[in-house]
């Protein structure tokens, strides 16, 4: 979507946050325990965040839940696409983001993204083409606190006949893409995500991603449930 990439972190097999951060970063001057406990803190008034990602500590956009609509412009065809972009509490998320699926038809394509592998935040894109839409739930439900919790994977799930397409990325944020977006609008306000055209996204400042090891593993795993070829050679994330 366009949004500047954000400040990232990773977690170790130790569960020790390591970082890399700008001189000018909210991060820079932390102590271990003043990131510790930032990173521990995942209420932001009624608005719960997944164990993902973490605003800037000097919280330059506060986490809530709404949504608002916006475009996406193809960098090749140069054509620009509605979309409606969501936060939403991580109590109702993942059920939030299943619902949604319903909305593209009974087969679809999945994107896997991951950014295990690469030190600049970049991630690699795996794909799977026409999957019966209840076996992909039915995967995804066993995957469920990897796909909530791990900063360093998403999932876009298309209908390329429909050309629509739904994102729940790295950050944890549900983006719709593709016209008519009445049937996402009418889902993600009957799981009480309403529109606020004001609103802005943890990804449009600095922020965290907390990943591990064994998140990289259960990563590997859901390819292999998905028939997605292994294009990484058996290195493991963090393993540098």
């Amino acid at each position: 979507m366009g949004f500047s990439p954000g400040f990232r972190s990773k977690t170790t097999t130790n569960n020790e946050l390591s970082s890399r951060s700008r001189p000018t970063s909210s991060f820079a001057q932390l102590s271990h325990d003043e990131l510790e406990a930032h990173m521990d803190r995942f209420r932001y008034g009624a608005f719960d965040l997944t164990d993902a990602v973490r605003p800037s500590f000097d919280l330059q956009v506060i986490p809530k839940q709404g949504f608002r609509h916006d475009q996406y412009v193809d960098p090749q065809s140069d054509v620009s696409i509605p979309v409606i972009m969501a936060a939403a509490s991580r109590e109702r998320l993942f059920d939030l983001f299943i619902d949604l699926l319903d909305c593209l038809g009974g087969t679809v394509d999945v994107v896997l993204e991951t950014s295990h592998y690469g030190d600049t935040g970049e991630h690699d894109d795996l794909f799977r083409e026409h999957i019966d839409l209840p076996v992909l739930k039915s995967i995804l439900y066993d995957y469920e606190e990897l796909l909530l919790n791990d900063g360093c994977t998403g999932i876009a799930v298309l209908n390329p006949e429909k050309q629509q397409e739904i994102q729940f990325d790295e950050h944890k944020m549900l983006v719709c893409y593709g016209s008519p977006l009445e049937q996402f609008e009418r889902m993600l306000i009957k799981h009480d995500v309403y529109p606020d055209d004001g609103m802005r996204f943890v990804t449009e400042a600095e922020h965290v991603h907390s990943s591990s090891d064994t998140f990289a593993r259960q990563f590997r795993k859901l390819q292999s449930r998905l028939g997605i070829d292994d294009p990484f050679d058996g290195n493991l994330a963090f393993d540098r």
